[in-house]
């Protein structure tokens, strides 16, 4: 039996915050789940989908994180709860359906998980979801750790039933991915069958119902803030005449720099959780107790602003802060020592930070920047592009996925990327305007799902000139192997899925130089990209080979590793054109490690003395 589905309320066991997020989904009677799956709130969605197998929990990965909005939203409009799990720029996708589905409302619980990536650990940014809350006027939660997360969850599904909105749960990096003793609760039955009954007048957005909904929204959004006043997760520690509002992890760092300074009987704290909407009489409450407030929230100045809106309203003077110059930052994660610091800048307090070791006598530390794996297809296939572009002045829109790492040197194969599907639809505009420019795009076969079609459709529409490559690899390699439309669900013992070919889908929107290629062939590969990229107008390439770590997480047949021979000239033209991380320098010769060599002989196809065979058996 799964671990999160064990029944022993009152038992402590230690979890990730993300798998304390699913047993909180799980003790609240989640009975629909549904995402698409991205860094720091993956292993949510893997908790969930494991636990699918053993109890009668629904759950899918969908095609993107609009398509998880929608189909959860139905399933909380027949009252079955659900929740919906994505990472921050999960939620820009989903966005359009999550502004008007705030006007709709749910009858079942319906909570949508947004995981912020501060420090942008595996994200092309660092915004702040906070405004999405204020955006929509749905209520925002924000545990500030493990054990938190797991009991916030239980929270605001009944905050969404009593408001009959979604409600969205916030985390960062910190509380996704660190470790905590959770205490286990009583698992509540799910209710797993809904009754949708119609009301199209509540549910069909057109115009004039919108009118109506809007006032409803604000309504609700009142109420909401009523119990934001006197909700049990925004509290008041202390009694000093210095004030502290913070929020998420900073309460964490707050807590122990007040401790460690030895202020806490000069310090009030007001810690948020149910951060939106924010409650004005307990904060300006809070303010009128003190004689400097600082704000610690990372990311925005969002609750410093209000705050600031709320002193002004109530006519108080007093000192303010948050970010500035000398206090906190905009940027990135925040640390206890940075905590501690600003609050002992602020407030005037005699504190002499650790002295930094002098590191000057010991070596740098090596840079270790991310790579593709050893023997992944992706390295191949850029090879192969990179030598069938010899001499043409080429552009690389790139896309999301492992395959990003492609901009580095020596491949460096990605010169433009904004958003997952962005490649397909960057080439159009780069193709028209850089007409002397050969323009080859990449995408994944997972992103080409999640919002690839459109940008090929269009790309067809309007006549562009650009190749597309598909990397297809078979899987959601980035965030840990999860399945999309195309992955062959029965590799994993799974039934009752159907499968979507990315070449027909080509084929049918209307490509017409459509190639397929095995990246582990590469002078065949390299010919048939030269065919294709002659092709004038749009021409496709799906280069087809399965990610080798997936491929050893199948238990499929290993190939034979390589090694370098004597014949090797020490020319390092393996090094210099594909940097496989299973390469390595001894006594100034190239060496290949058997232990990470996958043996896909990219590399002996490339070596000009044929000096890279397969390790022999041993007799």
């Amino acid at each position: 039996m799964h671990k999160l589905l064990t029944e022993k309320p009152g038992e402590k066991m230690l979890l990730l915050g993300n798998e304390a997020i699913a047993r909180g989904a799980i003790e609240a009677g989640v009975a629909f789940a549904s995402t698409y799956p991205g860094t720091p709130s993956s292993e949510i969605s893997l908790n969930f989908f494991q636990m699918a197998q053993e109890s009668d929990l629904y759950f899918e990965y969908s095609t993107n994180e609009k398509i998880a909005m929608e189909v959860s939203a139905a399933a909380a409009n027949s009252g079955v709860r659900s929740m919906c799990v994505m990472k921050h720029v999960g939620v820009n996708v989903a966005a359009d359906a999550l502004m008007t589905l705030a006007y709709v409302g749910v009858k079942g619980g319906m909570v949508i998980l947004s995981a912020d990536d501060p420090f942008m650990f595996s994200s092309q940014n660092e915004q702040d979801n906070r405004y999405y809350a204020k955006l929509s006027g749905l209520p925002l939660i924000e545990p500030s750790s493990v054990e938190e997360a797991k009991e916030l969850i239980p929270y605001a599904f009944d905050l969404s039933e009593k408001l009959q909105e979604p409600v969205l749960f916030r985390t960062t990096t910190r509380i996704n991915h660190s470790t905590g003793v959770v205490t286990l609760g009583k698992i509540r039955k799910p209710v797993t069958t809904g009754n949708f009954k119609k009301d199209p007048l509540n549910m069909v957005v057109v115009p004039a119902v919108a009118r109506n909904l809007h006032v409803k929204l604000l309504k609700n959004w009142d109420a909401a803030r009523e119990l934001a006043e006197n909700s049990e997760h925004n509290f008041i520690t202390g009694s000093g005449d210095m004030g502290i509002i913070c929020n998420g992890v900073s309460y964490n760092y707050v807590s122990d720099a007040v401790k460690d300074l030895d202020i806490v009987d000069k310090v009030r704290v007001l810690r948020m959780g149910f951060s939106h909407p924010l409650p004005p009489k307990l904060i300006k409450g809070f303010l009128t107790a003190c004689r400097k407030v600082l704000i610690v929230e990372e990311g925005e100045p969002y609750m410093e602003e209000a705050v600031k809106a709320m002193a002004q309203e109530e006519g108080l003077v007093l000192p303010i802060n948050g970010k500035a110059d000398g206090l906190f930052t905009r940027l990135y994660e925040y640390n206890p020592a940075q905590v501690k610091q600003c609050i002992a800048t602020y407030f005037d307090l005699a504190y002499t930070a650790p002295e930094v070791p002098d590191l000057a006598d010991l070596p740098p530390v090596p840079q270790r920047p991310p790579t593709l794996c050893a023997g992944c297809s992706h390295r191949a296939t850029y090879h192969e592009v990179k030598k069938a572009t010899e001499g043409m002045d080429t552009i690389f829109p790139s896309d999301i996925g492992c395959y990003t790492l492609g901009l580095l040197p020596p491949l460096s194969a990605a010169d433009f990327l904004i958003c997952m599907g962005s490649s397909a639809g960057t080439a159009g505009g780069f193709s028209r305007v850089n007409p002397d420019k050969k323009v080859i795009a990449f995408i994944g076969d997972s992103t080409f799902f999640h919002s690839g079609i459109p940008g090929l459709i269009n790309a067809v529409y309007n006549n562009h000139n650009f190749t597309l490559v598909i990397l297809d690899n078979g899987t959601t390699a980035m965030t840990g192997h999860q399945p999309h439309p195309g992955v062959d669900m029965e590799r994993m013992n799974m039934q009752g899925y159907g499968r979507v070919s990315i070449e027909k889908v080509v084929r049918a929107i209307g490509v017409e130089h459509v190639t397929l290629i095995k990246p582990y062939k590469v002078k065949k590969s390299v010919d048939a990209i030269k065919e294709s990229i002659s092709h004038k107008g749009v021409s496709v390439i799906i280069s087809e080979e399965i990610c080798a770590l997936y491929a050893n997480a199948l238990k499929l047949p290993r190939r034979k590793p390589f090694n370098i021979t004597d014949k090797c000239k020490n020319h390092k033209t393996c090094i210099s054109s594909l940097a496989c991380p299973a390469f390595y320098i001894w006594n100034d010769r190239v060496k290949i490690d058997a232990n990470l060599c996958t043996g896909c002989a990219v590399c002996a196809q490339i070596c000009p003395e044929n000096a890279i065979l397969p390790v022999k058996a041993k007799a």
